[in-house]
């Protein structure tokens, strides 16, 4: 590709930017929307069934989105390389607005599984935006053109828990609801928000966002399938974590997500559980704005503290200051005091958001760095590292409703702290295996 002008057919303005943003945004809405009452959901539904693994269930519906992500990111990528990005993408959005729709109109646990792994399987089309901006960018334009993906990711991460609170069950709020489907399911209205802003990006999309392959490029694109991509993928990432550096950081990461994840599953499981027993009684409301306000610390963290952070003290410092920060307010969640439960939140949510707001980039950076000091690709190491964040992913809510379910009505030392325990647990091993890598940093200014 020309250093001045991309190759493809289109030089993409503003308006094909925009679109991109607004999809990657809304695949982060369609996970974030549902945290804020996703228990209560459960709780309600398992109620109607007489089911009790509530924890179990919530790590399923939360496991379920990021599994097919990863199952079916490969399968859209090759799709898009032979039928173009512009057509993956918008399917993608039309699956959203059935999906999302579907899932707030879900009467049994079992419907709101399958909307959900289907909400993630059309959501698997992170990786073809990236995939656009690649083709229609210079290498001068890259860098900062992949930020755009950066930002939508805090953005939706931020604006879809706030959604997910403020608009569930709105027949309890305004009476203009009452008697209505809203008041039948009270989880349908922020769905159907998530849709119509799935249709609006599809109508942006459609207008104005031109097809980045040429025709012919597109023609003689591989028709690999999944099973060899799965397989290739498989062999990249177990090549990459026999090594020591590269492979030491993968396994910080590994460990660090399925942490972070396990909190997923289990925070409402105890803010929502009454202060008789040890929680906090929130509502979807108070939830959707505690992972706001998360989203919001993140972002003034990455956008504002990470560069002068690092050129103070260097990435692998950096990320290392994430882990523990992240650890110590992971462990701290169960031990809110009641009586000044908004104070000790903001505490408590302002050491994830900012221990994550620095881990987050600064193991970007130093992956991006050990490839090019061991002179591996960066693609391939970027997609294992990937590849070790989805599996975590999976992982992480599957164990955080596993864990609760055994401990949360015990007593003693296994009692409802020791899922939250689990996540510190997490954080301190990726922080001692952190030790391990050893990093030649030309960030840090001279003293």
């Amino acid at each position: 590709m020309d250093e001045t002008s991309p190759t493809s057919i289109v030089d993409t303005g503003k308006g094909a930017l925009l679109v991109l943003f607004l999809v990657t945004m809304i695949d982060m809405i369609g996970f974030g929307i549902v945290i804020p009452f996703l228990t209560y959901l459960v709780e309600d539904l398992a109620t109607e069934s007489d089911i009790l693994d509530i924890g179990i269930w919530v790590g399923l519906l939360m496991t379920s989105y990021s599994a097919a992500q990863f199952l079916f990111s490969p399968i859209w990528g090759g799709l898009s390389d032979r039928i173009g990005r512009r057509p993956v993408l918008m399917i993608g959005l039309l699956g959203n607005t059935v999906f999302f729709t579907m899932f707030g109109l879900a009467n049994t646990l079992y419907m709101a599984l399958i909307a959900r792994f289907f909400a993630g399987v059309f959501n698997g089309n992170i990786a073809v935006a990236r995939a656009y901006i690649g083709d229609v960018s210079t290498s001068k334009q890259l860098a900062s053109r992949m930020g755009i993906i950066g930002a939508a990711f805090g953005l939706g991460f931020t604006v879809g828990p706030f959604l997910g609170g403020e608009l569930s069950s709105p027949a309890e709020r305004w009476e203009m609801f009452v008697g209505t489907v809203f008041e039948t399911y009270p989880y349908l209205l922020p769905c159907i928000v998530a849709s119509l802003l799935s249709i609006f990006s599809l109508l942006l999309a459609f207008c104005y966002l031109p097809e980045s392959l040429t025709s012919d490029p597109r023609s003689k694109r591989s028709t690999q399938p999944w099973t060899v991509t799965m397989k290739l993928t498989a062999s990249n990432v177990k090549r990459m974590l026999g090594t020591k550096n590269i492979g030491s950081l993968m396994g910080v990461t590994f460990l660090y997500m399925f942490g972070f994840t396990v909190m997923h599953a289990v925070f409402i499981l105890y803010t929502q559980m009454s202060p008789d027993q040890g929680g906090l009684g929130f509502s979807e409301s108070d939830n959707g704005r505690i992972f706001a306000l998360i989203g919001i610390l993140g972002i003034v963290t990455q956008g504002g503290l990470i560069g002068p952070l690092t050129r103070r003290f260097g990435s692998l410092f950096i990320l290392r200051s994430g882990l523990v920060l992240t650890g110590i307010g992971l462990v701290l969640i169960p031990y809110t005091s009641i009586e000044y439960v908004w104070v000790w939140m903001v505490v408590v949510t302002g050491f994830i958001a900012i221990g994550n707001g620095l881990f987050q980039p600064s193991s970007s950076a130093v992956l991006t760095t050990l490839a090019r000091q061991d002179d591996y690709e960066l693609g391939a190491v970027m997609g294992s590292q990937e590849s070790i964040s989805s599996f975590a992913r999976i992982l992480g809510p599957l164990t955080g409703g596993l864990v609760w379910t055994m401990t949360f009505e015990r007593s003693g030392f296994f009692d409802y702290h020791t899922a939250f325990h689990v996540c510190g647990l997490l954080m301190l091993l990726g922080f001692v295996l952190s030790f391990k890598v050893q990093f030649k940093s030309a960030e840090k200014n001279p003293q």
